[in-house]
């Protein structure tokens, strides 16, 4: 340990930083004057200022990119960077290294049941398999507030315990008031148990880990008590739908070079993306608080984007914060949809935008800066790219409509003419092009030099077809997201309200969903189009590649849903991934489950007539006084419920009653002497025609108490 907290990294990266801020500064000087030479008045009028300047704030982004993208595809085939955690540490010793205490944790807030414990399943297994098991513990932290999710939260939890053999290793806790989210709900984990852990490890409803990856990471951790946070870079993994697919290959294919050229700036100084990464408590628990924000509209309350606040925080602190790419066995899933997708953008924009409270904030390094500014941009270039769009049409109108302007400054002694330069503009264009599509082309290059990923993915043929495949769709897709991401940027300054929900990770688009949605920018596509095309036939040429996509945007967005598509896709072995091909263990167990829980009943009535789960639930139901009042409402529920059945009660009711251990009682016993036409008679007949999953051992329904450490108590 001794020999790592010696290194020194900070003089390295600032010559690294230093050499691509000249470079992007370069290109974007180079570009910007080229875009004056195109424009007819040279940056003579207000108007063409302001499309300059926005251009070379969008080509800022692209430059950026192609010089990250060399950076990394530099170093991959030099074979790696030399002052990665991983690679000063040679696998002998890393072997020898012993583990410390650790938690793993699943936030959860109303997700698939079966999917999110399917994660956790696969991953639970394959650490067993490596013989460190007795150095974890998983915790199910659930922020759900619906019982009919929470209920059968908790007989999953239970039946994974029995399937597994992890009684007193796997626990469940739900939160009854949900402040702060899921910040919120890693801090209760802290308050309550951090002390009995050296680190833990996050991981998200769709994260999957092999046992090796979260080893190796521990292991990393011990050998560098400087670093408080060690980031893996997940691969995205299991998709099915089209979208997904295209997410997925586009991910495998240009990740590993995006991930090696950022990681080779920020070295010490990275940012944290809030899962597959593993953190140290004690450091964390000291420096890692989020302030309240104390500023006005989306700047005043929570913190929603907690993670990148919390490695500038760690790193002031004086912690370190690395990106490892060489890392593999860390997986997550891509939405299965474009409107998934964007439903989760939506989210992630105002946290982004709240980063500019924390911008010039003293003491934050200066690559975490560049992370609060690069995150806020992912979003308002979308607003850049429309506002060009705008003042583009708006010049076009004006030198069509409108007479020559030969002296558009007052008392000016000499006319100013325009100048048409098609010789600049179709050099512009060009070097745009080469510089938006040379990362494309340096990915294809370093799988094709890689004899097991080129394989993996398809062979050369393949691989370039699939290339062709994830470019046509992220071109159709691009002006969508633009419109859509420029929507949630003005929602998110006028401070409106965003939705917290779970996501949905395996529903097609419906047509009316996707007609509804991209109805509005279809309609102002088709205005813009119309007006192009009555103001000039080559402006109108020029708009198409933009204005087509978003015409017919909700049959892209139910096309890419499908299910059907992506399986053809992958039975033609086109927008292959690596683990397609030869699928690790742990995403074999992620398919293969089965959760006993999901079926033709709910968790509300499996909670009351399932035997094992209703003694589940009783023993983990909150000790409450039994008030006239309570005796009052719980009488006046039952009988509601017994007559009308779980469609009769609202979901206030339904916690009610599911947080009573006498109102459960009570309701399990009435049930079953229903009549078989009752609501109640139905329903028992649908539980005996599922499959009867293995009765557990007596003892194994002996649980902990509320509140201790083996928690399955609200």
């Amino acid at each position: 340990m001794a020999e790592s907290a010696r290194f020194r990294w900070q003089a390295r990266a600032r010559w690294r930083r230093t050499l691509f801020l000249c470079l992007v500064l370069a290109s974007v000087a180079a570009a910007g004057w080229s875009m004056r030479q195109v424009l007819p008045y040279h940056g003579g009028k207000p108007l063409e200022v302001c499309i300059l300047v926005l251009f070379c704030f969008l080509f800022t982004g692209i430059t950026a990119g192609f010089w990250i993208a060399l950076y990394g595809f530099v170093l991959r085939r030099l074979g790696g960077d030399r002052m990665s955690p991983l690679r000063r540490t040679d696998a002998a010793t890393l072997a020898a290294t012993p583990l410390a205490s650790t938690a793993v944790l699943f936030p959860i807030y109303h997700e698939e049941v079966e999917r999110s414990f399917a994660g956790l399943r696969a991953t639970y297994r394959s650490l067993a398999q490596t013989g460190a098991l007795a150095h974890f513990e998983f915790f199910i932290l659930s922020d759900s507030r619906d019982p009919e999710m929470w209920l059968a939260e908790r007989e999953a939890w239970f039946e994974l315990c029995e399937e597994l053999g992890a009684h007193g290793r796997i626990h469940y806790r739900r939160r009854t008031l949900n402040v702060k989210r899921k910040p919120g709900n890693i801090s209760d984990f802290l308050a309550r148990w951090g002390n009995s852990y050296r680190y833990m490890i996050h991981l998200d409803a769709d994260s999957i880990m092999t046992g090796d990856a979260l080893v190796t990471m521990v292991r990393l951790m011990e050998r560098s008590p400087e670093i408080a946070i060690l980031q893996t870079a997940p691969a995205l993994a299991n998709a099915k739908t089209f979208h997904a697919r295209v997410q997925q290959f586009g991910s495998q294919l240009y990740g590993p070079l995006f991930l090696a050229g950022l990681a080779a700036l920020q070295l010490g100084e990275s940012t944290f993306w809030g899962h597959n990464a593993v953190l140290r408590i004690a450091p964390f628990m000291a420096h890692a608080g989020l302030p309240q924000l104390r500023g006005w509209g989306l700047f005043r309350g929570a913190v929603l984007s907690h993670d990148f606040v919390e490695a500038a925080l760690l790193r002031r602190a004086g912690y370190e914060v690395w990106l490892e790419p060489g890392l593999g066995g860390s997986y997550e899933e891509a939405p299965p949809s474009l409107m998934d997708e964007l439903a989760r953008d939506r989210r992630w924009v105002k946290g982004n935008l709240q980063h500019l409270a924390f911008l010039f904030r003293p003491g934050f390094a200066s690559a975490h800066r560049a992370a609060f500014l690069n995150g806020i941009m992912n979003y308002c270039s979308s607003v850049f790219w429309f506002a060009f769009l705008v003042a583009v049409t708006v010049e076009t109108a004006v030198l069509t409509l409108l007479p020559v302007a030969y002296f558009p400054e007052p008392y000016a002694l000499h006319p100013l003419w325009p100048e048409w330069r098609p010789d600049w503009a179709l050099m512009l264009v060009s070097v745009t092009a080469i510089v938006l599509f040379s990362p494309k082309v340096l990915a294809f290059l370093d799988v094709v030099l890689d004899r097991r990923r080129r394989r993996a993915m398809g062979g050369p043929l393949r691989l370039a077809a699939s290339l062709l495949i994830e470019t046509v769709v992220s071109a159709l897709l691009a002006p969508i997201r633009m419109l859509a991401h420029s929507q949630f940027v003005t929602e998110a300054l006028l401070n409106t309200q965003v939705l917290w929900a779970g996501q949905n990770r395996t529903r097609e688009t419906r047509w009316s969903e996707a007609l509804l949605r991209q109805a509005p920018g279809s309609l102002l596509a088709l205005a813009w189009i119309g007006f192009a095309y009555w103001l000039d036939p080559r402006f109108f040429l020029w708009s198409l590649p933009v204005a087509a996509p978003l015409v017919f945007a909700a049959p892209i967005s139910v096309w890419l849903s499908r299910y059907r598509a992506g399986a053809r896709l992958r039975a033609a072995g086109l927008l292959l991934a690596p683990e397609e091909s030869t699928p690790p263990p742990v995403l074999d167990d992620l398919t293969a489950y089965r959760c006993p829980v999901t079926g033709n009943l709910s968790g509300f009535p499996r909670a009351v007539l399932s035997p094992v789960a209703n003694a589940l639930h009783l023993q983990l139901a909150r000790p409450r006084g039994d008030t006239p009042l309570r005796q009052r409402a719980r009488e006046r529920l039952l009988a509601t419920c017994v007559t009308g059945g779980p469609g009769a009660l609202s979901t206030g009711d339904k916690r009610f009653l599911a947080e009573d251990a006498q109102a459960l009682a009570a309701l399990h016993q009435i049930a079953w002497e229903q009549a078989p036409d009752s609501p109640w008679g139905v329903l028992i007949e649908t539980l005996l025609q599922a499959p009867v999953p293995p009765s557990p051992s007596p003892s194994s329904l002996e649980l902990p108490v509320p509140g201790a450490a083996v928690s399955g108590a609200d």
